[in-house]
């Protein structure tokens, strides 16, 4: 006897069961066909606007969770902000420029760039870019998440690149950009500058010394003292340097102690490092 048919269980046409791998992209599919982001924007329109800029994220691969999660956030905020009183078009977008997506074209094309013309290569790179583009778009998609897929942005755009030189060209009358010389880190395997982002440093231990450095003017500070007898200690972590030391610096701020020694010589040293010397 089935049980289950003597209860008063309440009537519903939802299934039982989720059955999500079904359920999902056939909801997907019902949003598409009913065009719901176009209708959603047409209902907002007159209302005050919330603009989310979407940081683009690089079209070098698949999405991965991080991608997961950023666009899940931006779509959560978006849709809120729709229900609560405003028009918030959500436009995506991707950076289809840079080292990231150079050196995953080389990786997986298997191209020796310093064989290939540079137009060449720059078309390679952008078709490898475009193609990823088309799959991180499905993939976000494929999440739920809604927007303006088809008037998408990516930079390697002729007109958002034309942009981008307009607003440089302004900054440049405006005379906010300058030439100057600054040290830069640099990959020899990629042979291409680094940000200050993809710098990893190598845990090292180092020994610390005290050097002493003889006086050669003394500006009348140390009347009556021999100078030839007087040293300046400072202490020092970077060993490597000191075949380049040409001076030392004092603080105005410190205070510093004669120390005679047995020898004869006389250390100037900073007081806060006297008992350690």
């Amino acid at each position: 006897m089935d049980y289950s048919k003597t209860l008063n269980l309440p009537q519903t046409e939802f299934p039982m069961r989720g059955n999500l791998p079904t359920r999902e992209p056939e909801i997907l599919e019902k949003w598409e066909k009913e065009d719901l982001y176009s209708g959603l924007m047409e209902k907002n329109e007159g209302k005050p606007l919330f603009i989310l800029h979407d940081g683009p994220p690089y079209a070098n691969g698949d999405m991965h969770m991080g991608h997961a999660l950023n666009k899940t956030l931006k779509d959560i905020i978006t849709r809120y902000k729709n229900m609560s009183g405003f028009k918030a078009p959500y436009i995506h977008g991707w950076d289809t420029h840079g080292l990231p997506i150079e050196r995953q074209a080389i990786n997986k094309l298997g191209i020796n760039r310093n064989e290939v013309p540079v137009s060449k290569f720059r078309e390679v790179c952008k078709d490898f870019a475009l193609g990823y583009v088309e799959n991180q778009k499905k993939q976000i998609k494929r999440l739920g998440s809604i927007g303006d897929f088809d008037n998408s942005y990516v930079t390697l755009d002729p007109l958002f690149e034309a942009k981008q030189i307009e607003i440089f060209g302004e900054m440049a009358k405006k005379g906010y950009i300058y030439k100057g010389l600054k040290p830069i880190y640099w990959c020899p395997d990629c042979e291409t500058a680094l940000a200050e982002a993809e710098i990893e440093y190598c845990e090292d231990k180092t020994r610390s010394i005290y050097v002493k450095f003889p006086v050669k003017d003394d500006k009348g500070v140390f009347e009556g003292l021999d100078k030839k007898n007087i040293y300046f200690v400072i202490w020092t972590t970077t060993t490597w340097t000191l075949p380049g030391n040409t001076a030392i610096a004092v603080n105005p701020d410190f205070e510093y102690s004669l120390v005679l020694l047995s020898s004869g010589e006389i250390y100037v040293i900073a007081s806060g490092l006297v008992e350690s010397v």
